[in-house]
């Protein structure tokens, strides 16, 4: 019982918290624009810094990676308290991936916008600093190389975040030295998480097949000549 209360406070933390959409409030306080409106109509950080400048673009950033790490710090503090976590020593890291998933959803599908939100790939990024660091420092990396490479923002996302289930099974199992079967769950949990955010991305792999995306630059639109 006490583990399903936890699963739930989990969800709803998460939820409530990911459907905070900074792009979407940041914008909205300092342009008067819906974010939602303006160029590829993706409430996200890569669209706000197209569209709305670098300010904004740096509070959403800052805002986006606070509610992820909230989210799961909430989610672990109440299955702590509840004595919800793994035997021996309570273990409640299981926990921050249920939080980081329904973060996710919530980014994604925000209740507060009418259900319409942004990719999620930086709140389930954020939610891997409070769920594991070291697990987030590796799909930086990757999204950073690949980047470099690519200049395609999108596919960075999308094989970073593929690699993300991999990563928590190998940094439990091998790295932190944990039993097969508990890291497992954590590859297990991160999938969704995962799934999710490529789902999201599925016109820009589309674009990208199609050899039409558009590549990273750090080249602002003026919105007051739309």
């Amino acid at each position: 019982m006490k583990v399903v209360l936890a699963l739930i406070i989990a969800a709803a933390a998460g939820y409530f918290l990911g459907s905070l959409n900074f792009s979407i409030i940041v914008v909205r306080l300092m342009k008067g624009r819906d974010i939602r409106d303006m160029g590829s109509r993706n409430a996200g950080l890569t669209n706000t810094l197209r569209c709305a400048g670098k300010s904004c673009a740096l509070l959403t950033l800052l805002g986006d990676i606070l509610k992820g790490i909230v989210a799961v710090l909430i989610a672990r503090g109440f299955c702590s308290l509840l004595h919800a976590g793994f035997t021996p020593g309570n273990d409640t890291h299981y926990i921050g991936y249920v939080a980081g998933l329904f973060a996710i959803i919530g980014h994604v599908f925000p209740l507060y916008y009418g259900f319409k939100g942004g990719k999620g790939v930086l709140v389930g990024a954020a939610a891997f600093i409070a769920i594991d660091f070291r697990v987030f420092i590796a799909l930086i990396a990757i999204f950073i190389v690949i980047l470099a490479i690519s200049k395609y923002v999108s596919l960075s996302s999308i094989i970073a975040t593929a690699y993300a289930p991999l990563a928590a099974l190998l940094m439990s199992w091998i790295v932190l030295g944990n039993g097969f079967g508990r890291s497992f769950l954590y590859f297990i949990l991160t999938v969704p998480m995962s799934a999710v955010i490529i789902w999201m991305h599925r016109t820009n792999i589309e674009r990208l097949l199609a050899g039409n995306e558009n590549k990273f630059t750090f080249n602002t639109v003026d919105i007051t000549k739309e």
